[in-house]
């Protein structure tokens, strides 16, 4: 099946749900733009859930797709929290933190049973995963209720994974993606390939159609897209800069700056690969370090001077999530880059 007939749009755009920078305003507008609008849900609480989802049925009829994580929370880990705390502890000094005083946020919450039973009340038309699916029953649960399911790959074996268990299309996220990457059967970041390399080669191994993402800004990235066999493209980073993105002046400025041309994948963060602009803590810890503790839990001791470094317009402790390619990142109506982005397809 044709992916805009699967999904029930006009345009072949989806909007890559971005957690933490968007909420159901993005969303909304790129579904009346004629394009998937997408809602990350993997840091909103049940109750947010249902609002943002209501305030979407409020402003649309078209399709819409929400996002989870399939991630498996870590075991407790006293001695790397302990050696990562060491790591950041001059940084504790200079911004008059006391680590002792550090809680716990809110982290990223995987799929579970108690989420499959609100989505199966919401029933989206789309229904997205990234690092990989959920486990058999939960996704058996998506597909029962009529929901068409998403997934990112970021190798063939991930792909062909995918396949096997059922999903509806592949998004084909390239190494040059904004955000966390997909990666689920492998931790090797060498297996990681550039969108135009990956897209043809995961075209050639499914028989579902294929979405392509990373480092596509423009009109002229889709169509190239579409050429190497993608029905779609995704496109995350160049909304960030519409008005219905949620990010910060901080964020947007360093999309908008010459210091986006420098990304980096990084695990200090949240302890997962993603990629975000360079910034001082990625160029003195180095983008990956082995003392981050697992993901999401890396996310608890340097959100404190994250939050102290802003507090002074700083980002050097921010994740600055962006592509490669920030050029489409441009303060417009999220309708109107979402028409552009599909101009010139067939």
């Amino acid at each position: 099946m044709a992916l805009q007939t699967l999904l029930g749009t006009q345009l072949p755009i989806v909007q890559a749900p971005m957690a933490g920078a968007q909420g159901s305003a993005l969303a909304i507008a790129v579904c009346n733009a004629g394009g998937l609008g997408s809602l990350p849900c993997a840091m909103l609480s049940a109750e947010q859930i249902e609002r943002e989802v209501a305030a979407i049925k409020a402003a649309t009829d078209r399709p819409f797709n929400l996002n989870f994580f399939c991630h498996t929370h870590p075991e407790p880990d006293a001695e790397r929290e302990a050696a990562w705390r060491r790591r950041l502890a001059p940084y504790y000094a200079e911004f008059g933190i006391d680590p002792e005083t550090i809680q716990p946020g809110a982290g990223r919450q995987p799929f579970s049973v108690e989420i499959a039973d609100l989505v199966e009340a919401l029933r989206p038309p789309v229904v997205s995963f990234h690092f990989g699916l959920p486990d058999p029953a939960l996704l058996g649960r998506v597909k029962g209720w009529g929901s068409r399911v998403l997934s990112s790959a970021t190798t063939v074996e991930e792909a062909l994974w995918l396949q096997q268990r059922g999903v509806d299309a592949i998004i084909a996220q390239g190494a040059e993606a904004g955000g966390h990457r997909g990666m689920f059967l492998t931790e090797e970041l060498s297996t990681q390939l550039g969108t135009f390399a990956l897209v043809p080669q995961i075209v050639a191994a499914v028989r579902v159609p294929v979405i392509a993402a990373g480092g596509i800004a423009d009109a002229a990235g889709v169509t190239a897209a579409m050429k190497l066999g993608a029905q779609g493209a995704q496109i995350g980073t160049a909304y960030l800069c519409c008005p219905e993105s949620t990010i910060s002046d901080i964020h947007r400025e360093a999309l908008m700056s010459s210091a986006a041309r420098h990304t980096a994948l990084t695990n200090l963060f949240s302890g997962r690969p993603a990629r975000g602009i360079m910034n001082r803590v990625m160029r003195e810890l180095g983008p990956i370090c082995a003392d981050a503790p697992a993901f999401p839990t890396a996310t608890t001791a340097i959100a404190p001077l994250r939050a102290a470094a802003e507090a002074k317009g700083s980002g050097d402790f921010s994740p600055l999530w962006s592509g490669q390619n920030a050029s489409g990142c441009r303060p417009i109506p999220a309708a109107e880059l979402t028409r552009q982005l599909a101009a010139g397809v067939d």
